[in-house]
């Protein structure tokens, strides 16, 4: 592994390509916080498709395109004197201080549930409104609701046992199969529907898993399937459209085996 002093001159060379870049390049020149938000959020979303693959070299990858973003948004605001990579890091730093007392301090925390718990308590000190305040409103539903049930468990609002949790989801899943029966009741059934779900993320949080990498994994599976049955409906010379459910099921029960 490279040494500190490695790993500082490494950083100092992006810095000093990212100013030249910014001064030079048409393109660098003309970007603001604004368009480059939307590019931050894809690349985001790379790094995390990277992670679910388990691909080291295409995390290292997508780990140095998510810090060009953070160097280029610190240095658009240096333009200003906002703040500059410098600010960025220090403020970090102090915040790591401050959020790690049983490291910097003399508070106890043993378990990783007390670290949460003083996160927590820490948070509302600096000015945090609410447990809550912490998730973004712009964070995706399903983690959100994760996020949300995260946090008021380390205050102690949480269902004791997943057995608990159970008796909700079969609860919730009651009283969607009643509104869906229901004539011009989308409004109700969509609520359900959404406890329904809310329900289910509880169970997997109690459970240990990530519903968001539980869904994403899914996702992947579905999508490999599914194109197999398009690769081997056109080896066959057939149109999906022109295929029965029977068909399309054989192959996908083939996929099955054979991914």
């Amino acid at each position: 592994m490279n040494s500190k002093e490695a790993k500082l001159q490494a950083f100092s060379r992006l810095l000093d390509i990212m100013d030249e870049l910014r001064e030079k390049c048409p393109w660098d020149k003309k970007q603001t916080f604004e368009s480059l938000r939307h590019l931050t959020i894809e690349e985001t979303y790379e790094l995390s498709d990277a992670i679910l693959k388990g691909d080291t070299q295409e995390l290292k990858k997508e780990l140095g395109d998510v810090l060009l973003h953070i160097v280029f948004y610190a240095r658009i605001a240096s333009e200003t004197n906002d703040f500059d990579i410098a600010d960025v890091l220090h403020a970090l730093s102090e915040k790591l201080i401050v959020r790690h007392p049983h490291i910097y301090g003399d508070v106890k925390a043993d378990t990783e549930e007390q670290v949460k718990e003083n996160w927590e308590q820490i948070k509302l000190k600096e000015g945090n409104k609410s447990v809550l305040s912490g998730v973004s409103k712009g964070t995706p539903s399903l983690v959100k609701a994760y996020r949300m049930q995260e946090k008021a468990a380390q205050v102690g609002f949480d269902w004791a046992t997943s057995d608990q949790v159970w008796g909700k989801v079969e609860e919730e899943l009651g009283e969607l199969k009643a509104e869906l029966v229901q004539p011009d009741n989308q409004e109700k059934s969509q609520q359900e529907f959404g406890d329904l779900l809310f329900s289910l993320i509880n169970l997997a949080r109690k459970s240990s898993l990530n519903p968001d990498d539980a869904l994403e994994y899914t996702n992947q599976k579905f999508m490999k399937r599914f194109m197999y049955i398009e690769e081997s409906a056109k080896a066959q010379g057939k149109n999906l459209l022109n295929m029965s459910l029977e068909e399309m099921d054989a192959i996908w029960n083939e996929a099955k085996l054979k991914l």
